[in-house]
Protein backbone atom coordinates (compact mmCIF):
# COMPACT_ATOMS: atom_id res chain seq x y z
CA UNK A 1 0.00 0.00 0.00
CA UNK A 2 2.60 2.42 0.88
CA UNK A 3 4.02 2.24 -2.85
CA UNK A 4 0.64 2.86 -3.91
CA UNK A 5 0.31 5.94 -2.62
CA UNK A 6 3.56 7.28 -3.18
CA UNK A 7 2.25 7.91 -6.75
CA UNK A 8 -0.10 10.30 -6.27
CA UNK A 9 2.08 12.52 -3.75
CA UNK A 10 4.99 12.32 -5.77
CA UNK A 11 2.63 13.68 -8.69
CA UNK A 12 1.46 16.28 -6.56
CA UNK A 13 4.83 17.18 -5.65
CA UNK A 14 5.86 17.51 -8.91
CA UNK A 15 2.67 19.76 -10.03
CA UNK A 16 3.61 22.22 -6.66
CA UNK A 17 7.21 22.26 -7.66
CA UNK A 18 5.82 23.21 -11.39
CA UNK A 19 3.59 25.69 -10.00
CA UNK A 20 6.01 27.43 -7.78
CA UNK A 21 8.77 27.69 -10.48
CA UNK A 22 5.75 29.14 -12.82
CA UNK A 23 5.14 31.39 -10.02
CA UNK A 24 8.80 32.53 -9.76
CA UNK A 25 9.23 32.90 -13.58
CA UNK A 26 5.85 35.17 -12.85
CA UNK A 27 7.65 37.30 -10.53
CA UNK A 28 10.69 37.73 -12.45
CA UNK A 29 9.54 38.89 -14.87
CA UNK A 30 7.14 41.62 -13.11
CA UNK A 31 10.15 42.70 -11.71
CA UNK A 32 12.54 43.04 -14.36
CA UNK A 33 9.95 44.81 -16.37
CA UNK A 34 9.69 47.22 -13.60
CA UNK A 35 13.63 47.25 -13.07
CA UNK A 36 14.37 48.38 -16.78
CA UNK A 37 11.25 50.66 -16.14
CA UNK A 38 13.52 52.40 -13.11
CA UNK A 39 15.92 52.14 -15.02
CA UNK A 40 14.76 53.95 -18.29
CA UNK A 41 13.14 56.63 -15.92
CA UNK A 42 16.83 56.65 -14.23
CA UNK A 43 18.79 57.38 -17.34
CA UNK A 44 15.91 59.91 -18.52
CA UNK A 45 16.47 62.00 -15.37
CA UNK A 46 20.63 61.58 -15.53
CA UNK A 47 20.21 62.91 -19.51
CA UNK A 48 17.40 65.15 -18.44
CA UNK A 49 19.78 67.04 -15.83
CA UNK A 50 23.10 66.67 -18.22
CA UNK A 51 21.92 67.57 -21.71
CA UNK A 52 22.58 70.86 -22.86
CA UNK A 53 19.48 73.03 -23.84
CA UNK A 54 18.78 74.73 -26.80
CA UNK A 55 20.65 77.57 -25.94
CA UNK A 56 23.80 75.75 -25.62
CA UNK A 57 26.61 75.13 -27.95
CA UNK A 58 24.89 73.66 -31.08
CA UNK A 59 22.13 76.26 -31.46
CA UNK A 60 25.28 78.75 -32.58
CA UNK A 61 28.29 77.98 -34.34
CA UNK A 62 31.13 80.55 -35.41
CA UNK A 63 34.71 80.14 -37.10
CA UNK A 64 36.85 82.65 -35.89
CA UNK A 65 39.76 82.51 -38.71
CA UNK A 66 43.83 84.34 -37.79
CA UNK A 67 44.94 85.07 -40.67
CA UNK A 68 48.77 85.08 -39.77
CA UNK A 69 52.19 83.59 -41.16
CA UNK A 70 53.29 80.61 -40.78
CA UNK A 71 56.86 82.09 -39.14
CA UNK A 72 54.70 83.28 -36.17
CA UNK A 73 54.87 80.69 -33.60
CA UNK A 74 55.19 83.58 -30.52
CA UNK A 75 52.22 84.84 -31.55
CA UNK A 76 50.19 82.06 -32.30
CA UNK A 77 51.20 80.71 -28.85
CA UNK A 78 50.14 83.74 -27.44
CA UNK A 79 47.15 84.13 -28.78
CA UNK A 80 45.88 80.49 -27.71
CA UNK A 81 46.67 81.81 -24.16
CA UNK A 82 44.35 84.79 -24.89
CA UNK A 83 41.33 82.49 -26.78
CA UNK A 84 41.86 79.43 -24.74
CA UNK A 85 41.58 80.88 -20.97
CA UNK A 86 38.26 83.13 -22.31
CA UNK A 87 34.58 81.58 -21.68
CA UNK A 88 31.61 82.51 -23.47
CA UNK A 89 28.00 80.61 -23.37
CA UNK A 90 25.33 79.72 -26.24
CA UNK A 91 27.99 78.92 -28.69
CA UNK A 92 30.14 76.55 -30.26
CA UNK A 93 33.41 78.99 -31.16
CA UNK A 94 36.00 77.34 -33.05
CA UNK A 95 39.18 79.41 -33.26
CA UNK A 96 41.69 78.55 -36.38
CA UNK A 97 44.92 80.04 -37.86
CA UNK A 98 45.04 80.69 -41.27
CA UNK A 99 48.29 80.88 -43.66
CA UNK A 100 49.54 79.80 -46.97
CA UNK A 101 51.38 76.77 -47.98
CA UNK A 102 55.39 76.45 -46.07
CA UNK A 103 58.33 77.11 -47.71
CA UNK A 104 61.19 76.16 -45.09
CA UNK A 105 62.07 72.69 -43.89
CA UNK A 106 61.48 74.52 -40.03
CA UNK A 107 58.18 74.78 -40.71
CA UNK A 108 57.58 71.87 -41.58
CA UNK A 109 58.28 70.45 -38.15
CA UNK A 110 57.36 73.28 -36.28
CA UNK A 111 53.86 73.44 -37.50
CA UNK A 112 53.23 69.64 -38.30
CA UNK A 113 54.13 69.70 -34.22
CA UNK A 114 51.66 72.61 -33.81
CA UNK A 115 49.18 70.29 -35.21
CA UNK A 116 49.65 67.34 -33.30
CA UNK A 117 49.24 69.22 -30.77
CA UNK A 118 46.39 71.75 -31.09
CA UNK A 119 44.55 71.04 -34.17
CA UNK A 120 43.87 74.38 -34.96
CA UNK A 121 45.57 74.96 -38.24
CA UNK A 122 44.62 75.81 -42.22
CA UNK A 123 46.87 75.25 -44.33
CA UNK A 124 45.72 77.22 -47.84
CA UNK A 125 47.01 76.40 -50.85
CA UNK A 126 48.55 79.70 -51.99
CA UNK A 127 51.95 81.32 -51.91
CA UNK A 128 51.70 83.89 -49.21
CA UNK A 129 50.98 87.84 -50.24
CA UNK A 130 49.57 91.00 -49.21
CA UNK A 131 46.11 92.03 -51.42
CA UNK A 132 47.03 89.41 -54.04
CA UNK A 133 44.45 86.85 -53.18
CA UNK A 134 44.99 85.25 -49.37
CA UNK A 135 41.46 86.45 -48.51
CA UNK A 136 39.98 84.83 -51.52
CA UNK A 137 42.03 81.60 -51.27
CA UNK A 138 40.71 81.58 -47.76
CA UNK A 139 36.80 81.84 -47.90
CA UNK A 140 36.70 79.99 -51.43
CA UNK A 141 38.76 77.06 -49.27
CA UNK A 142 36.06 76.89 -46.31
CA UNK A 143 32.80 74.82 -47.95
CA UNK A 144 35.32 71.80 -49.17
CA UNK A 145 37.00 71.54 -45.92
CA UNK A 146 33.97 71.59 -43.97
CA UNK A 147 30.83 70.97 -45.43
CA UNK A 148 30.02 67.72 -44.54
CA UNK A 149 28.78 65.08 -47.40
CA UNK A 150 28.12 62.30 -45.39
CA UNK A 151 24.93 63.90 -44.02
CA UNK A 152 25.78 63.06 -40.58
CA UNK A 153 26.79 66.34 -39.53
CA UNK A 154 25.22 69.56 -38.62
CA UNK A 155 24.64 71.77 -41.56
CA UNK A 156 25.50 74.54 -42.05
CA UNK A 157 28.84 73.84 -40.42
CA UNK A 158 28.68 77.54 -38.99
CA UNK A 159 26.21 79.52 -38.92
CA UNK A 160 29.18 82.23 -38.65
CA UNK A 161 32.60 83.07 -40.16
CA UNK A 162 35.21 85.70 -38.64
CA UNK A 163 38.41 86.52 -40.78
CA UNK A 164 40.33 88.71 -38.22
CA UNK A 165 43.93 89.59 -37.77
CA UNK A 166 45.98 88.24 -35.77
CA UNK A 167 47.07 91.89 -33.65
CA UNK A 168 43.27 92.00 -32.95
CA UNK A 169 42.04 90.83 -29.81
CA UNK A 170 38.05 89.31 -30.05
CA UNK A 171 35.84 89.19 -26.63
CA UNK A 172 34.52 86.05 -27.69
CA UNK A 173 31.40 86.06 -25.38
CA UNK A 174 30.92 89.86 -26.44
CA UNK A 175 30.72 88.65 -29.71
CA UNK A 176 28.49 85.34 -29.13
CA UNK A 177 26.02 88.21 -27.83
CA UNK A 178 26.33 90.55 -30.44
CA UNK A 179 25.36 87.55 -33.40
CA UNK A 180 23.27 86.06 -31.41
CA UNK A 181 20.10 88.20 -32.33
CA UNK A 182 21.07 88.79 -35.80
CA UNK A 183 19.86 87.25 -39.58
CA UNK A 184 22.17 84.15 -39.89
CA UNK A 185 21.64 84.09 -43.75
CA UNK A 186 22.97 87.19 -46.09
CA UNK A 187 25.00 88.97 -43.04
CA UNK A 188 27.93 91.21 -43.25
CA UNK A 189 28.90 92.56 -39.75
CA UNK A 190 31.93 94.30 -38.87
CA UNK A 191 33.59 98.07 -38.49
CA UNK A 192 32.36 99.83 -40.84
CA UNK A 193 35.13 101.95 -43.47
CA UNK A 194 35.45 105.01 -43.29
CA UNK A 195 36.04 105.27 -39.73
CA UNK A 196 33.71 108.19 -39.68
CA UNK A 197 30.74 106.40 -40.94
CA UNK A 198 28.14 104.95 -39.06
CA UNK A 199 26.75 103.32 -42.56
CA UNK A 200 27.48 99.94 -43.07
CA UNK A 201 25.66 100.42 -46.95
CA UNK A 202 27.97 103.13 -47.60
CA UNK A 203 31.54 100.80 -48.47
CA UNK A 204 33.13 97.86 -46.72
CA UNK A 205 33.89 96.28 -43.16
CA UNK A 206 37.58 96.65 -41.85
CA UNK A 207 40.09 93.68 -41.63
CA UNK A 208 40.39 93.89 -38.49
CA UNK A 209 37.95 91.26 -38.00
CA UNK A 210 34.57 91.06 -40.09
CA UNK A 211 32.06 88.64 -40.47
CA UNK A 212 29.69 86.58 -42.83
CA UNK A 213 26.91 84.39 -42.50
CA UNK A 214 28.01 80.55 -44.18
CA UNK A 215 25.77 81.23 -47.32
CA UNK A 216 27.56 84.25 -48.26
CA UNK A 217 30.83 81.77 -47.87
CA UNK A 218 28.87 79.13 -49.94
CA UNK A 219 28.51 81.73 -52.89
CA UNK A 220 31.84 83.02 -53.03
CA UNK A 221 33.02 79.42 -53.50
CA UNK A 222 30.98 78.96 -56.42
CA UNK A 223 30.82 82.83 -57.83
CA UNK A 224 32.88 84.10 -60.62
CA UNK A 225 32.39 87.47 -59.15
CA UNK A 226 35.44 86.67 -56.53
CA UNK A 227 37.58 84.48 -58.99
CA UNK A 228 37.52 87.97 -61.36
CA UNK A 229 38.44 90.40 -59.11
CA UNK A 230 41.03 89.39 -56.56
CA UNK A 231 43.97 92.01 -56.18
CA UNK A 232 43.94 94.77 -54.18
CA UNK A 233 43.69 95.78 -50.82
CA UNK A 234 41.72 92.45 -49.78
CA UNK A 235 39.04 93.76 -46.98
CA UNK A 236 38.01 96.54 -49.69
CA UNK A 237 37.81 93.47 -52.65
CA UNK A 238 35.62 91.91 -50.08
CA UNK A 239 33.41 94.53 -49.92
CA UNK A 240 33.32 95.19 -53.81
CA UNK A 241 32.28 91.61 -54.10
CA UNK A 242 29.04 92.15 -51.88
CA UNK A 243 28.44 95.27 -53.93
CA UNK A 244 28.44 93.94 -57.13
CA UNK A 245 26.47 91.02 -56.60
CA UNK A 246 23.91 92.75 -54.04
CA UNK A 247 25.10 90.06 -51.52
CA UNK A 248 25.15 91.45 -47.59
CA UNK A 249 21.73 92.54 -47.54
CA UNK A 250 21.76 92.03 -43.93
CA UNK A 251 24.53 94.63 -42.48
CA UNK A 252 25.65 95.43 -38.89
CA UNK A 253 27.74 97.86 -38.28
CA UNK A 254 30.01 97.46 -34.81
CA UNK A 255 31.38 100.33 -34.16
CA UNK A 256 32.07 101.43 -31.63
CA UNK A 257 32.62 98.36 -30.14
CA UNK A 258 35.13 97.22 -32.42
CA UNK A 259 37.64 99.76 -33.12
CA UNK A 260 41.55 100.60 -33.20
CA UNK A 261 43.74 101.13 -29.73
CA UNK A 262 43.92 104.09 -28.57
CA UNK A 263 47.19 105.23 -29.19
CA UNK A 264 47.67 106.46 -31.39
CA UNK A 265 44.77 108.56 -31.30
CA UNK A 266 43.10 108.39 -35.13
CA UNK A 267 39.28 109.08 -36.39
CA UNK A 268 39.63 104.78 -35.75
CA UNK A 269 40.30 104.49 -32.15
CA UNK A 270 38.69 104.57 -29.28
CA UNK A 271 39.24 104.84 -25.67
CA UNK A 272 39.22 101.40 -23.61
CA UNK A 273 35.85 100.78 -22.51
CA UNK A 274 33.50 97.80 -21.24
CA UNK A 275 31.41 97.65 -24.26
CA UNK A 276 34.24 96.04 -26.50
CA UNK A 277 33.88 93.15 -29.07
CA UNK A 278 37.11 93.61 -30.49
CA UNK A 279 40.42 95.70 -30.17
CA UNK A 280 42.65 96.09 -32.86
CA UNK A 281 46.22 97.15 -33.75
CA UNK A 282 47.51 95.29 -30.83
CA UNK A 283 51.17 95.91 -32.10
CA UNK A 284 53.57 95.14 -29.34
CA UNK A 285 53.04 93.40 -25.72
CA UNK A 286 52.64 96.63 -23.97
CA UNK A 287 49.44 97.33 -25.49
CA UNK A 288 48.36 93.43 -25.26
CA UNK A 289 48.72 93.56 -21.90
CA UNK A 290 47.65 97.13 -20.96
CA UNK A 291 44.29 95.69 -22.88
CA UNK A 292 43.87 92.25 -21.25
CA UNK A 293 44.80 94.20 -17.69
CA UNK A 294 42.07 97.10 -18.86
CA UNK A 295 39.30 93.50 -18.96
CA UNK A 296 40.45 91.86 -16.17
CA UNK A 297 41.37 88.85 -19.18
CA UNK A 298 42.76 86.89 -15.51
CA UNK A 299 40.00 87.24 -13.10
CA UNK A 300 39.27 84.05 -13.61
CA UNK A 301 42.20 82.61 -11.84
CA UNK A 302 41.64 80.53 -8.81
CA UNK A 303 43.82 80.43 -6.14
CA UNK A 304 46.75 77.90 -5.18
CA UNK A 305 49.20 76.56 -3.06
CA UNK A 306 51.30 76.33 -5.91
CA UNK A 307 51.75 79.74 -6.88
CA UNK A 308 51.28 83.75 -5.76
CA UNK A 309 50.43 86.62 -8.32
CA UNK A 310 49.55 89.61 -6.73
Amino acid sequence: MASKSSKPNRGRFMFSCFILISFLCLFASINEVRFSGLLRLGRCAISNETAPTTNESEDLRILISVLTLPDQYLRRHFLRLVYGTQTWEGAKVDVKFVFCNLTKEDQKVMVALEIMLHNDIIILNCTENMNKGKTSTFFTSLPEMFNDTTGVGPHPPYHYVMKADDDTYVRINSLVRSLRPLPREDLYYGFVIPCGSMDPFKHYMSGMGFVVSWDIVEWIHSSDIPKKHVEGPEDKVFGDWMRWARRGKNRYNAKWSMYNYPDPPSVCSHELWNDTIAVHLLKNQEKWIRTLSFFNHTHSLKPSKLYHIP
